[in-house]
């Protein structure tokens, strides 16, 4: 079966998983961590939907990366009486105080997207295959530079996402585990010499952050040089990075555009692949991470056996946290329009 129609059958046959019977009266506070990215828009607004449309009767609120504000968002959420809490977590250490009131309340908490840490109180997680998602990042750039077939050496830079955020470990972990072996064997030479996460880590994944960097690394070593790759862990990033690039020339004829990956497919990333500016991009369909979830919580508060695939690696310091994983995507120019057109996420005339 093609792509666009696995996913076309996956969503019907979630909206028939949940009945209004089962979901009747069940308050549901989904808290999401910024509006400043369109992915978070549209996580936060699947869900809504989709609980909406199963019977239960959710709330949404953004924190808009401000933490203290998420945790009063929380609190206020279980003296509101809420029986699911859905958290995609700003810093996933800072909820343990607030997830003790919650279960002591009787609240079932659910990790999306970010792990929870430090907490036994998580009770499942919802995301994509994190170090998947890094291993495609990487698999993105090894392709085209045909680092496969021997060549090299090319100059790449890496960038890492939020130290805060539990997923920008995975994400690194899996991207190097394919550029690695190569910077060993030096057909990828990283001229800044920036190679540990705690280097190229991005704070709050900020792109104006990611392209000051960009910036600093291009000014100190890349007067004479070229850089070919650039390993970016997020769309947001992406940009920054792309900027940094334009502003000293490249992506006009006598300097090419570097390599640079991305996460998470936002539309002015797309856009960018589509100009040949930005290589590719990671699709994580935010309406099957939503139904997932959905379908986890009704089978919780129903006391089924809720659906989980994976029982090992999401150890939060305090529990291994059972886990559904979804599978990521690779977009590039080659396939963006199966991918995000076809399966309906974007309509083709917001790429123009």
């Amino acid at each position: 079966m093609k792509l666009t129609t696995i996913i076309a059958v996956s969503l019907l046959a979630g909206a028939s998983m949940v009945t209004a019977a089962d979901a009747a009266g069940k308050k549901v506070g989904i808290a999401m961590p910024t509006q400043s990215s369109s992915r978070w828009i549209s996580d936060g607004h699947s869900m809504l939907d989709q609980f909406k449309a199963a019977g239960f009767e959710p709330e949404l609120q953004y924190a808009e990366d401000d933490i203290p504000n998420q945790l009063n968002q929380i609190e206020n959420m279980v003296t509101k009486g809420v029986n699911v809490l859905v958290i995609a977590s700003i810093d996933g250490t800072t909820l343990t105080d607030i997830l003790a009131k919650a279960h002591e309340a009787g609240v079932k908490v659910f990790a999306y997207d970010r792990l929870i840490r430090n907490s036994p109180n998580v009770d499942y997680y919802s995301t994509f295959d994190n170090f998947q998602v890094g291993v495609l990042q990487a698999q993105s750039l090894e392709s085209p530079l045909g680092l496969k077939d021997g060549k090299g050496p090319f100059n790449v830079e890496l960038f890492a996402g939020s130290p805060d955020d539990n997923n920008a470990t995975f994400f690194f972990n899996g991207a190097m585990s394919v550029l690695k072996p190569y910077i060993d064997s030096g057909k990828l030479v990283v001229q800044s010499g920036q190679m540990d996460f705690a280097q190229v880590a991005t704070m709050r994944w900020d792109g104006a952050t990611a392209q000051a960097r960009m910036d600093n690394i291009l000014s100190a070593k890349y007067t004479d040089k070229h850089v070919d790759a650039v390993l970016s862990p997020y769309d947001g990033i992406s940009i920054g990075i792309i900027s940094s690039l334009k502003g000293v020339g490249y992506g006009t004829s006598g300097t090419p555009m570097a390599l640079v990956s991305g996460q998470d497919a936002e539309l002015p990333s797309v856009k960018a692949i589509i100009a040949g500016e930005q290589y590719s991009t990671i699709f994580k369909d935010t309406r099957e991470l939503a139904k997932q979830t959905v379908k986890m919580v009704s089978e919780s508060l129903e006391g089924k056996e809720v659906e989980v695939n994976d029982t090992k690696t999401y150890d939060n310091g305090v529990k291994v946290v059972p886990s559904y994983l979804l599978k990521p995507v690779l977009v590039t120019k080659a396939n963006y329009m199966d991918i995000v057109i076809k399966s309906g996420y974007y309509k083709e005339d917001q790429l123009k």
